[in-house]
């Protein structure tokens, strides 16, 4: 065989040559995310002495010449495949080629009974796990690379800066919260009550972690515009922060080293937690799915499946109990707010949105495991809550997100909670926009002509 960076000139010349060549434009290429062995190399002479080994009726008759480059992805080319005879071709050198890695361009030519050339250019998948969806990843402005993603001004997407800076002022630390009074009221509480607080607990502590490896290892690596990792940095931050708080929270309550233990290792103990952990992590290692999908994926994570837990501490505000932890709930699931705020305007900035159909069973799912969460596995009734409102309300914040992704509701369920309507995704009452602990760093969010100095005024 001959030179691999010229693989077309080492295939056997056929016999049938006709002057007569007709090709096609080759579509558009596409930037693969990357270049990945998949169970070593495979060498493109091998490749070209397989497919010509091949018997002529098993590689079909019509003439095809492709030309692979790396980067691309397979399918956009069935679409110029003329013919069925020609198709069935491309079908059998995709079957050769399907799962193999190249860091070489690839020509395979084919003649038909007429000696008819088809030239198609088209991708390549490299690997078997880069998939198409990752291949389209410049069909995306929120996803294609540039240059301009390693300096922030000017800005691009005024909204997505300004949801930076409403995180930017809504900045705190665990130190800020004062823990102080909790421990008495702890002492009073009833058994089945410990179990719940130290249980919720638990999973708030094991989640943020995990919404944070999917900032690091997934969102923050694929999305490439400037202003939306300004707010990606500032998330994985205030997660620590959260993260933080809680562990903190159940190291004041909990006394006993073995218990404390159990409650910190939550996602290995408690089977429950381990299932909605599961679900994020798996959405996470999900190499297949869209950006978009993961997108409103983790927008049912900090929007459903932390609503909720929400709602049973503010329950126990409403009695007057546990100012610290409610006091950091409040701080807490405004955060949480503001970060599904961000993944809906994320969703709508998408030009390849996953279908309502799609979206919806993303959602529902949530929903479910969110149900069995609070009302069987860890049921809110533990502290005098009443699961069937429970239920209701789930799917009410569900309803919610999928009015601010742009579908319709699919539960109909009004808000049973009247307490909650600070933190609902409800746009006009947003936790943020009402800023209900009124803490917001000073001037973060004022103008730039604000602070302008001057002498007009009066003194």
């Amino acid at each position: 065989m001959g030179d691999p960076e010229r693989p077309e000139a080492a295939r056997p010349q056929p016999e049938e040559v006709n002057s007569a060549v007709a090709s096609s434009p080759a579509p558009r290429s596409r930037r693969a995310s990357g270049l990945r062995a998949a169970g070593g190399t495979c060498e493109v002479q091998d490749l070209c002495s397989r497919f010509y080994s091949l018997p002529p009726e098993t590689r079909g008759r019509p003439g095809l010449e492709l030309s692979l480059q790396p980067g691309f992805v397979f399918s956009s080319a069935l679409k110029a495949v003329p013919s069925e005879g020609c198709r069935q071709q491309f079908l059998q050198i995709q079957m050769l080629i399907n799962y193999q890695h190249f860091q070489t361009p690839f020509r395979a030519r084919v003649l038909g009974a007429k000696g008819l050339l088809l030239t198609l250019s088209f991708p390549i998948r490299l690997s078997s796990d880069t998939n198409e969806n990752e291949a389209k990843s410049d069909e995306e402005p929120l996803l294609r690379k540039s240059s301009r993603r390693f300096v922030i001004f000017p800005i691009q997407y005024p909204d997505i800066w300004k949801m930076y800076k409403k995180a930017q002022a809504s900045f705190w630390t665990a130190e800020e919260v004062d823990l102080s009074k909790d421990l008495p009221h702890w002492n009073k509480l009833k058994s089945e009550e410990k179990y719940f607080i130290s249980h919720i607990l638990a999973f708030f502590a094991a989640s943020d972690g995990i919404v944070n490896e999917n900032l690091v290892e997934r969102f923050s690596q694929e999305v490439q515009v400037p202003e939306a990792r300004c707010f990606y940095g500032f998330q994985i931050l205030i997660e620590n922060v959260h993260s933080e708080m809680y562990s903190l929270l159940i190291d004041t309550y909990i006394r006993d080293p073995k218990k404390r233990e159990f409650l910190f290792n939550a996602i290995e103990t408690m089977p429950y937690v381990k299932k909605k952990a599961d679900w994020a992590l798996r959405w996470i290692a999900d190499r297949k799915s869209t950006f978009g999908e993961r997108v409103v994926a983790f927008a049912a994570v900090e929007g459903i499946f932390f609503s909720g837990s929400f709602a049973a501490i503010f329950w126990l505000k409403k009695r007057g109990l546990m100012p610290g932890l409610t006091f950091s709930n409040e701080l807490i699931s405004r955060d949480e707010g503001l970060h599904c705020d961000f993944a809906c305007l994320m969703f709508q900035y998408l030009v390849n949105k996953p279908s309502e159909e799609r979206v919806r069973e993303i959602i529902v799912n949530a929903v479910e495991i969110e149900q069995e969460f609070l009302t069987e596995a860890l049921p809110v009734g533990l502290i005098g809550m009443n699961c069937v409102l429970m239920k209701q309300y789930i799917e009410f914040v569900a309803d919610r997100l999928l009015t601010e992704l742009g579908f319709s509701k699919v539960f109909q369920a009004e808000n049973p909670f009247d307490f909650m309507e600070n933190i609902s995704l409800e746009g006009k009452t947003n936790f943020f926009e009402k800023r209900v602990s009124e803490y917001q760093r000073f001037a973060v969010m004022a103008e730039t002509t604000d602070n302008v100095f001057t002498l007009d005024a009066d003194f």
